[in-house]
C-alpha cells in the first residue's frame, strides 16, 4: 500500500516513516555505536506508525482537512487508532524482551511513555491492538517498512546497564518524537525548516565573547582584578578533560561570565555541541538571558532559547500547533530553568521528551548548585553521573555555598545514597578568594525562638535610607509591604517577568544616583527570595527573614556587593512571626539553627557550610518520592519500568497543581494585546509562546478555575490563563491579585 498518507494533504506515509527512521538514527549518533541503519531509533522511526495502513485511518485521513487528523487521541473511533500496531510487530520481530523497548517507544509516542505493568501491557493485550496490527498487516505494507534487515539487539550495549536502562529509552524516545515531530512540521509549514537554522556557531560565540569582554571597560579597583583571575582560571581549566566541575565563587565574583567562558572554551576544545544554561528561578532567567544577549549582540537577536514557564498543553489535548510550539532545544545555547531541565530528563510527555537527545555532547551549567532540590537529590546525582559517563556531558556546578556534591560526608553509603564521580575544582584556592572578597558584618538574632513582629520589621527598615528586606513567602511579603511607608517597593513572583524586570532596573537605576549623589529620597524594598540568586542589585544594608544558611549567604550577596562601601555591609537576620513553609525551606531553616547556635565567628565561614548541608541532607529524604526504585527494570524478563508514575513522582515544584496565567501588566499592554491576538488567530507557536513567557505568572489551578468561573480569567489553550480585562485584577505595584495569594508552589517560582 504505498501510496497510503501518513497526514492530510497528500504526505505519504512510506516517506514519513523512512524520514523519521533516518533523523532519529541521526539523532541517536552520539550514544548509540550501532551501524547507523540498523539502529533501535531507525526501527522505532519506521514502526512508529505502521497502524496508519488500517484501512479506516486511511478513509479518514483521506476526507479530513485537518492538521490534526493523524494524531491519536483527535481521532474518533477504534479503526482510526495506530500506535499499538508498530509496538505489537517489534514484540514480534525481536527476540524477547528486546522488542519491549521499541513498544515503549511506538506505543508512546503521542501520548508519553507508559508504566509497562498496569499499562502499556494490557493496552498491548487487548484485542483491539491485536485488530490494529492485523488490519495494517492486512494492507501488505511495502516490504522495506516491515524489515528487520538484520538488526540483532544487543542488551550489553546499553548505556549504564540496567541502572542506565530507563535514561537510555527515554533517549531513544526522544530520538523518535523529535524527528516525527520535524517530519510533519517540514510538511505542514515548509519554511520552519529553514528558519531553525539561524543560530550563530559556538566558535563564532566564542570569538564575539572574547571581544566583547576585551572591549569592556575595567575599574582598578581590588574586586575587578579578583573578577580577572576568576575568569583567567576559568579559561585555562577548561582545557581538562570533559567531566564534572565545581565553581566556587563567592556572590558578586562574576560567576556567570566567568561560567560562560569556561563553557564556550571547553565546547571548543572538546567539540561539544550546545551549552545548556539552568537556573534556579524564572525570576532571573530573563537576566541571565538578557546578559547573554549582550555579549553576543554583534551576532544579531537570535543568539540562544530562553525556555522556562512554556504552557505544554496535556498529552490528551495534543494538537498539530501545540506539537509544533514545543522546544526541542536546537541551539547552541539555552537558558532555561532546573525545573524545565529535570522534569524534562524524568518525563514520560512527549513535549517534554522531546529534547533530550540534544543533551548529548553538551555542556550543562548548573548556576546556584545548592538549590538543587533536596528531595529529589539522589536520582538527579544519577542522572547527572548518567550523562557524563555515557552522553558525553560536561556538568559545571556553580555556587557561593556548597562544596561539591561528590563529598561522601553528605551521603550514606549504608543507604545507597550516592554522590558525583571526580568533580574537580575550577578555582584554585576558594578559601582565599572568599575571605578577600568578604564584604559584610551579619547580625544574627539574640536568640532564635522569639519571633519579630511585622510591624516592628517594617518599623527597623523605615529608619533607613536604603534597605532590602527578603522573606520567604509571597503572603509575608505583602503583609510587610502593607506595613511600610508608601513608596516602599515591591518584588515577588506574583509580577510578571517583565514587571519584575522593570521594577529592578529601577532599583539599580536608584541605588545608582543614591551614590552618586543625584538622589536623596528613601530606598526600600520588600521582597521574596527571588532576588537572591543573580540579580545585581546591591544595597548598604540587608535584612534577611530567618531561612536556610545558604539563603543567607545569598542575601548577603546583594548587600556591598561592588566593595564600593568604605566599611562593611549590614545583613541583619531576624525570625520572623510564621515559620518558613513546611518542606526543605523549613529544614533549612532548622538546619541553620543547629549550626549557627552560639557561633561567634563570622556567620558565613565556608567551614560552617559543610556542617550545615549535612545536617540538613541527613533531615531530608534524598529520593522521597521513590523515583529510582519506579526507574529500575522490576523484572528482567519484561524490562519493566514505571516510566509514567515516575514522571508523576518528578515534580520540582511542591504543588504541581499550578496554572499559568498571561496577565495584564499595563505598561506593556498594548504589546500584550499584540500577541494574544496572534494566539487567537493563529494559535501557539515556539516564538510566540517565548513572548508570552514575559507576561506570565504561576498561581494554584485551583485559584485560577474559580477565577475562570467568576469571568476573571479566560483560557484561550489548554494550559494557558489569561486576565481579561477586570478591574484591579493587575496591581501596578503587587501584581496579580488571586483571592488567595498564601499559594507559593516552592523556591523555584515565587
Amino acid at each position: 500500500m504505498s501510496d497510503a498518507l501518513a497526514h492530510s494533504g497528500g504526505h505519504l506515509l512510506v516517506a514519513h516513516l523512512e524520514t523519521v527512521a533516518q533523523l532519529a538514527a541521526e539523532f541517536s549518533n552520539g550514544f548509540d555505536a550501532a551501524d547507523p541503519v540498523l539502529r533501535w531509533a531507525y526501527l522505532a522511526g519506521l514502526w512508529h506508525d505502521m497502524g496508519k495502513y488500517r484501512p479506516g485511518f486511511q478513509r479518514y485521513v483521506r476526507l479530513a482537512d485537518n492538521p490534526d487528523s493523524h494524531i491519536e487521541g483527535k481521532v474518533g473511533g477504534r479503526e482510526k487508532t495506530h500506535s499499538a500496531a508498530g509496538a505489537l510487530w517489534a514484540m514480534q520481530q525481536l527476540p524477547k524482551p528486546y522488542g519491549h523497548v521499541l513498544a515503549y517507544l511506538i506505543a508512546g509516542h503521542h501520548a508519553g511513555l507508559d508504566d509497562w505493568d498496569g499499562g502499556l501491557k494490557e493496552r498491548l493485550q487487548s484485542e483491539d491492538s491485536l485488530v490494529e496490527l492485523k488490519e495494517a498487516l492486512d494492507t501488505n505494507p511495502p516490504a522495506n517498512v516491515l524489515s528487520v534487515d538484520g538488526f540483532v539487539p544487543d542488551g550489553k550495549s546499553i548505556p549504564g546497564g540496567a541502572t542506565g536502562f530507563a535514561l537510555w529509552v527515554r533517549m531513544l524516545f526522544s530520538c523518535l518524537v523529535d524527528a516525527d515531530f520535524l517530519d510533519t512540521e517540514a510538511h505542514f509549514d515548509a519554511g520552519k525548516p529553514a528558519r531553525r537554522e539561524g543560530f550563530p556557531t559556538l566558535e563564532q560565540m566564542r570569538g564575539a565573547f572574547n571581544t566583547h569582554m576585551a572591549a569592556m571597560p575595567v575599574m582598578d579597583t581590588p574586586v575587578n582584578t579578583l573578577r580577572a583571575d576568576i575568569l583567567r582560571q576559568c579559561r585555562t581549566q577548561a582545557a581538562l578533560p570533559a567531566g564534572f566541575f565545581s565553581l566556587t565563587v563567592p556572590t558578586g565574583g562574576g560567576k556567570t561570565l566567568s561560567s560562560l567562558a569556561f563553557a564556550l572554551e571547553h565546547a571548543q576544545i572538546h567539540g561539544k555541541r550546545r551549552i545548556i544554561y539552568a537556573i534556579p528561578y524564572t525570576s532571573i532567567i530573563e537576566q541571565t538571558a538578557d546578559v547573554f544577549r549582550n555579549v553576543f549582540k554583534a551576532l544579531g537577536d537570535e543568539v540562544l532559547i530562553e525556555h522556562h514557564s512554556q504552557a505544554d498543553a496535556a498529552s490528551t489535548d495534543e494538537t498539530m500547533r501545540s506539537r509544533l510550539a514545543c522546544e526541542n532545544w536546537d541551539a547552541p545555547l539555552v537558558v532555561t530553568t532546573n525545573v524545565q531541565l529535570f522534569e524534562s530528563l524524568f518525563a514520560s510527555k512527549t513535549s517534554r521528551c522531546r529534547k533530550l537527545h540534544n543533551l548529548v555532547g553538551s555542556v550543562i551549567v548548573l548556576d546556584e548548585a545548592q538549590q538543587l532540590p533536596p528531595e529529589f537529590l539522589l536520582p538527579i546525582l544519577d542522572v547527572l553521573n548518567l550523562l557524563v559517563k555515557h552522553y558525553g556531558v560536561t556538568v559545571v556546578l556553580c555556587t557561593a555555598t556548597q562544596p561539591a556534591l561528590n563529598s561522601t560526608n553528605y551521603f550514606d553509603a549504608s543507604k545507597n545514597l550516592r554522590g558525583l564521580e571526580n568533580v574537580r575544582e575550577i578555582i584554585n584556592n576558594p578559601d582565599a578568594l572568599f575571605e578577600a572578597l568578604k564584604r559584610v558584618d551579619v547580625e544574627l538574632p539574640p536568640e532564635w525562638i522569639t519571633p519579630t513582629a511585622w510591624a516592628d520589621v517594617a518599623t527597623q527598615l523605615s529608619d533607613e535610607d536604603c534597605v532590602l528586606a527578603i522573606v520567604n513567602t509571597r503572603k509575608a511579603a505583602r503583609e510587610l509591604q502593607r506595613l511600610m511607608p508608601a513608596d516602599t517597593l515591591h518584588l515577588s513572583a506574583l509580577m510578571c517577568g517583565a514587571h519584575r524586570k522593570d521594577v529592578i532596573t529601577h532599583i539599580k537605576e536608584r541605588l545608582k544616583a543614591k551614590r552618586e549623589g543625584r538622589d536623596h529620597r528613601p530606598l526600600r524594598v520588600v521582597s521574596t527570595q527571588l532576588v537572591e540568586a543573580g540579580v545585581d542589585i546591591d544595597f548598604p544594608v540587608v535584612y534577611r527573614a530567618l531561612a536556610g544558611l545558604d539563603s543567607i549567604a545569598q542575601a548577603a550577596g546583594r548587600c556591598n556587593r561592588e566593595g564600593r562601601m568604605d566599611g562593611k555591609g549590614r545583613v541583619v537576620v531576624f525570625v520572623p512571626p510564621e515559620r518558613p513553609p513546611l518542606g526543605h525551606l523549613r529544614k533549612g531553616a532548622d538546619a541553620c539553627i543547629s549550626t549557627l547556635r552560639g557561633q561567634a565567628h563570622d556567620p558565613l565561614a565556608r567551614a560552617l557550610f559543610d556542617r550545615y548541608f549535612k545536617e540538613f541532607y541527613h533531615s531530608v529524604n534524598l529520593d522521597a518520592k521513590g523515583v529510582v526504585q519506579k526507574l529500575s527494570i522490576s523484572d528482567p524478563r519484561t524490562l519493566s519500568v514505571q516510566f509514567r508514575a515516575a514522571a508523576e513522582a518528578f515534580r520540582l515544584i511542591d504543588d504541581a497543581d499550578s496554572a499559568t496565567v498571561v496577565v495584564r501588566y499595563a505598561e506593556q499592554g498594548e504589546e500584550i494585546e499584540k500577541l494574544l491576538g496572534i494566539l487567537a488567530a493563529e494559535g501557539p507557536q515556539r516564538w510566540l509562546m517565548r513572548k508570552l513567557q514575559r507576561y506570565t505568572v504561576s498561581i494554584h489551578k485551583r485559584v485560577a478555575d474559580q477565577m475562570l468561573a467568576q469571568g476573571d480569567l479566560a483560557l484561550p489553550m489548554p494550559g494557558l490563563y489569561v486576565q481579561v480585562n477586570a478591574e484591579n485584577l493587575y496591581d501596578p505595584m503587587l501584581g496579580l491579585k488571586p483571592d488567595d495569594d498564601v499559594y507559593n508552589p516552592s523556591g523555584f517560582a515565587i
